[in-house]
């Protein structure tokens, strides 16, 4: 057998060794403004009384999807509290909501450049394939070197796992907007910029929000990988279940990770179809 050994471990190791040495003062600005920002969200989720998020929740799930959602919702929140879990839930919210916002910011952007440009895709979508292909625990490592312990390499791996499908989502959207619709209106004389305000995002919009929805529910699994760099929240207390192999502990964490799950996957999700309905009417008013 051949000594032959690709040194693609020493390349990447010494890469970030050189981006360290050479921009170490640009991540240490990042980290301390995604520190601050998260900081700032956690502060707005837990200084309230637990009531007033609740509150806050249902009445997002009633325009979601009506009372039953607002019911269960705000029974499952209660089960939270119940279980003394309340804090812990809401840091792990504030790192799901500041996490998915990143990814937000930067996929859809992307996915709307892929949906104009063939080859800007054909370069893009091998990148996709390999962040969402790569083990999210070797994100870890580099962004643990990058931004040291505690809640922003965490943010950093959730926000690199869980970009990829708001980038598909939304280029496959874009694509799926009917052409003629497009071409009635560049013939009416829009500019690009406003064909794609005014008829190609409202009408992609319940793929872009079904993009929304797995962002969100990647960001929400990855709380206990970020648990294990010092993120808090509930990802801490599933890890320190496994260091104590302390089962009730663990189950109690999970189920308010399975909670706020479920309610983020069906406000999302609700949302999503409301636009479903917007961009189904657009469309048929279009064609009349």
């Amino acid at each position: 057998m051949s000594d032959f050994r690709i040194p693609l471990g020493s390349w990447i190791s010494d890469g970030v060794d050189w981006l360290i040495d050479s921009a170490g003062w640009l991540f240490d600005f990042l980290r301390s403004l995604m520190a601050a920002m998260y900081d700032g969200l956690e502060n707005v989720l837990v200084s309230p009384p637990f009531w007033v998020i609740i509150a806050i929740v249902a009445v997002l799930a009633y325009f979601s999807k009506g009372w039953k959602l607002t019911i269960v919702s705000a029974i499952g929140l209660l089960v939270i509290v119940g279980l003394n879990q309340w804090e812990n839930a809401m840091s792990t919210l504030a790192l799901v909501l500041l996490s998915s916002a990143i990814a937000l910011i930067i996929a859809i952007p992307v996915g709307i450049w892929a949906a104009k440009s063939k080859r800007a895709s054909a370069v893009i979508r091998p990148i996709l394939d390999f962040l969402q292909t790569m083990p999210a625990m070797v994100y870890l490592i580099p962004s643990l070197m990058l931004f040291r312990i505690g809640v922003v390499p965490g943010m950093v791996a959730t926000v690199i796992f869980s970009l990829a499908p708001g980038v598909r989502l939304t280029e496959l959207g874009i694509r799926n907007v009917d052409k003629e619709v497009v071409e009635a209106g560049y013939a009416f004389g829009a500019k690009p910029g406003r064909v794609l305000r005014q008829i190609q995002l409202p009408l992609a919009m319940p793929n872009i929000m079904a993009g929304v929805n797995q962002v969100i529910m990647l960001s929400l699994s990855m709380v206990v990988i970020a648990g294990m760099v010092g993120a808090g929240g509930l990802g801490s207390d599933v890890v320190t279940s496994l260091n104590r192999v302390d089962v009730g502990l663990g189950f109690e964490a999970g189920t308010a990770v399975v909670i706020i799950a479920m309610i983020l996957d069906r406000v999302t999700s609700g949302f999503g179809n409301r636009e479903h309905k917007k961009a189904k009417d657009a469309k048929n008013k279009a064609n009349a």
